[in-house]
C-alpha cells in the first residue's frame, strides 16, 4: 500500500485497514466495540524515517500494528511520538520496546511525560521535545511540537505536520461519540467535542490560550487522539465554539518547563481570583493585588487614572488607600484614556509598557509598568494601572503575561468602583428628600422612584452600568397575619427585611413597596450574579425560626429577577419584574424566575 497517491477525500468504507487520511498520513487505529471514548493512533509514512503517533494501548496495538505492516515495515519506524502519558496512548510501549531492533529508535515527548513514561523500565531511547527546539526534523519533513501545558496535562503538547498542514491535536478536538465516525461531517459534531471538553480540561482561560497558539497555525485537518477527525471545512467553527466553553478555573499557562516559577504565578492569578470574589470594596482588591505582583515584581506603588462619569480625571493610589483623588490626569497618560488598544500596541508593541528614566529636573529614574484596562467587549482604555517599581528590573514575559491577564479583573474592579462612586454621589444628593420604611429600614416607593430613575439615566448612557431588579412577595403572608395577627406579621417582615440587607450591598437599593412585597436594585452585575443574590434570601427566609405561636411556622418567598432593558423606565421594570414574580407563585411558590415560561 505504500507510496499509494492521496487526492483528498478520505475512505472510511473499510476501518479495517489502514486508511489514508492526508499525504503519506495513514489512520492505524482500532475500533473497541460499545467504547465512545475511541482512541486514534497516526502513522507519518516517511521511509526508514516513519513516525508513529500515540501508539496506543494494549487492547489496540495488535490491530495497530497489523495496519502499519499494510502501509510500511514496522522496522521503517524511527519515532515514536508519546502526546501524553495516558495508557490509551502509552500502555503499549513495552510491546513495542520488545520489537524494536533498531538502535536509533526514539520515544518522543515532553520531560513531563518522559518521567512518567520511564517507569515502564524501557530499553528505548527518550528524548524531549524541548532539547529538539519543539521541531523534528523528518529529512525533508519537519514537524512542529505546541505546548498546550494542562490541557489536559502539564506537559501536553501538540504536533503539526507543515507538508500536509495536518495537525495531530491530542485531547483538544476530541468527542465522545455514540457511533465510529472517523471523519465529522457536520457541525453538530461539536456537541460530541462539548461534554468532553467542559469535564476534562481545567479552565477556559487555559483551553482558550492553547487554542489561540494552535489557530495561528496553517491547519487543514485536526487528527484528534479522540472522537473524529476535522477536515478544514468544520475546522474555523470548532475553533470559535470552543472558546465559548466554560470549563473552570483562572490559571496562567506558559511553555517553561520551570515548575517551581509556573506554580508560583498559577498561585498569583488564582489568589487574586479569589480576592475578587472575597471583596466588595476596590481598596481591598487594589491592595492584595499590589501585594500579589509585588512577589514576583519589585512593585512598590500602584496607581490607577481614569475618568469618572463627569469626565473629571480620578486617582486611586496606594500611597491614600485607594481612595478616589479628583486629579489633572499626568500628560503621559491623558492621551491614552479613551483611545484604542491598537493605537497602544502601535506605541508601545506590546500589552504592557515598560519606562524606566529620570523626570525632567531630578535625579533618581522612576521605572514602572503601565497597563492599559480595557472597556468591557471593546477595544478601547477606560483606565491605566501603573506598578512603580523599587529597581531598575524590565519584566519577563512571564510578568507580562500575568499583567496581560490581570488587565481584565483590574477593570472589572474599576468600573465597579466608579459605578459605586456615582451611585454614592447620586444617593448623597437626594440624601435629605430619602425616606426609610420605619418598620423595616428600608427605602420606600418615593425614594425608589427618585433615585433609581436617576440609576436608569446613568445606564442609559453607559450600557456597562446596568441595573438588575429583584421583586419578592412572602408567600401565604395573609395567612400569617390571620392565623398569628399582625404584630407578628410585622415580626415576618422586619425579618425577612434584616436578610435582604444582609445579602445585599450598602451600595444597592432595597425597598418595601407594601405589606409584604419587596424591591431590589442591584447596579453593574450579570443577571446570573443576581440570581445568586435572590436565591440566597429565598433559602434564607426559608430558615427562619421564630420562638412562641410561629415556632413551628415554614416561611417561604417567591422572586422574579431581571435586568432593566435600555431605556426603560421604572414602571416597565417593576412591570417585568412581578410577571415573573407571579410566574414563580403560579409555579408554587418558594423559587425564584429569571425567565418567562413558554
Amino acid at each position: 500500500m505504500s507510496g499509494k497517491i492521496f487526492f483528498g477525500k478520505i475512505d472510511t468504507s473499510n476501518p479495517d485497514r489502514a486508511i489514508q487520511i492526508a499525504d503519506r498520513i495513514w489512520w492505524v487505529g482500532h475500533i473497541l466495540p460499545d467504547d465512545p471514548f475511541q482512541c486514534h493512533v497516526y502513522l507519518i509514512e516517511n521511509g526508514n524515517q516513519s513516525v508513529l503517533i500515540d501508539p496506543g494501548s494494549k487492547l489496540t496495538f495488535k490491530n495497530t500494528l497489523r495496519k502499519i505492516e499494510e502501509v510500511i515495515p514496522f522496522s521503517h519506524i524511527r519515532y515514536f511520538i508519546c502526546q501524553h502519558q495516558d495508557p490509551d496512548i502509552a500502555g503499549a510501549l513495552p510491546i513495542i520496546d520488545q520489537m524494536v531492533s533498531r538502535d536509533d529508535a526514539v520515544i518522543v515527548s515532553h520531560w513531563r511525560v518522559i518521567a512518567l513514561l520511564k517507569h515502564y523500565g524501557l530499553d528505548l531511547d527518550f528524548i524531549c521535545i524541548e532539547e529538539l527546539g519543539w521541531k523534528l526534523d523528518l529529512g525533508g519533513r519537519q514537524l512542529e511540537f505546541i505546548l498546550t501545558p494542562y490541557l489536559h496535562f502539564a506537559g501536553a503538547f501538540c504536533t503539526f505536520d507543515r507538508q500536509s498542514r495536518t495537525l495531530f491535536s491530542s485531547d483538544l478536538f476530541g468527542g465522545f461519540t455514540e457511533e465510529w465516525q472517523l471523519v465529522a461531517q457536520d457541525e453538530s459534531y461539536f456537541e460530541a467535542i462539548r461534554p468532553f471538553h467542559e469535564h476534562y480540561m481545567p479552565s477556559q482561560e487555559i483551553l482558550y490560550h492553547g487554542l489561540a497558539k494552535l489557530e495561528k497555525y496553517p491547519t487543514k485537518l485536526i487528527a484528534p487522539q479522540h472522537g473524529s477527525i476535522i477536515p478544514e471545512k468544520l475546522i474555523p467553527f470548532m475553533f470559535s465554539q470552543l472558546k465559548t466553553i466554560d470549563c473552570g478555573l483562572y490559571l496562567l499557562t506558559q511553555t517553561s518547563t520551570d515548575i517551581v516559577r509556573l506554580t508560583k504565578l498559577n498561585q498569583i492569578l488564582h489568589k487574586f481570583t479569589e480576592s475578587m470574589l472575597a471583596y466588595k470594596a476596590f481598596r481591598e482588591i487594589a491592595t492584595e493585588c499590589l501585594t500579589l505582583v509585588s512577589e514576583i515584581i519589585p512593585a512598590s506603588k500602584l496607581e490607577f487614572y481614569t475618568l469618572d462619569g463627569y469626565s473629571s480625571g480620578l486617582l486611586f493610589s496606594s500611597e491614600s488607600m485607594f481612595r478616589p483623588l479628583e486629579t489633572e490626569i499626568p500628560k503621559e497618560f491623558s492621551g491614552l484614556i479613551g483611545s484604542s488598544f491598537h493605537h497602544w500596541l502601535e506605541l508601545y508593541g506590546g500589552p504592557v509598557s515598560y519606562y524606566c528614566g529620570a523626570p525632567r529636573g531630578k535625579v533618581e529614574p522612576i521605572c514602572r509598568l503601565t497597563l492599559p484596562l480595557l472597556a468591557p467587549d471593546t477595544e478601547v482604555i477606560r483606565s491605566i494601572a501603573v506598578f512603580y517599581l523599587a529597581t531598575q528590573e524590565s519584566p519577563e514575559d512571564e510578568v507580562v503575561e500575568i499583567l496581560r491577564q490581570l488587565a481584565v479583573p483590574l477593570n472589572i474592579a474599576v468600573e465597579r468602583e466608579l459605578i459605586q462612586r456615582s451611585l454614592e454621589q447620586e444617593r448623597q444628593k437626594f440624601y435629605e428628600q430619602s425616606i426609610r420604611d420605619p418598620l423595616t429600614g428600608l427605602y420606600t416607593r418615593l425614594y425608589m422612584r427618585e433615585s433609581v430613575q436617576r440609576l436608569l439615566g446613568i445606564s442609559d448612557r453607559d450600557p456597562h452600568a446596568t441595573v438588575g431588579l429583584i421583586s419578592l412577595d412572602i408567600d401565604h403572608f395573609k395567612l400569617v397575619n390571620d392565623t398569628f395577627g399582625h404584630q407578628a406579621g410585622d415580626k415576618v417582615i422586619q425579618e425577612v427585611a434584616r436578610i435582604i440587607l444582609q445579602e445585599t450591598r450598602d451600595s444597592d437599593i432595597q425597598v418595601r413597596l407594601g405589606g409584604e412585597e419587596f424591591a431590589i436594585f442591584i447596579a453593574s452585575e450579570p443577571l446570573e450574579r443576581i440570581k445568586d443574590i435572590a436565591e440566597r434570601i429565598r433559602k434564607a427566609v426559608a430558615s427562619m425560626e421564630f420562638q412562641g405561636s410561629m415556632e413551628n411556622h415554614d416561611f417561604s418567598l417567591s422572586a422574579g429577577v431581571i435586568v432593566c432593558q435600555p431605556d426603560e423606565d421604572l414602571s416597565s421594570a417593576l412591570e417585568r419584574a412581578d410577571t415573573l414574580l407571579y410566574q414563580a407563585k403560579h409555579q408554587g411558590r418558594n423559587r425564584v424566575c429569571s425567565k418567562l415560561k413558554e
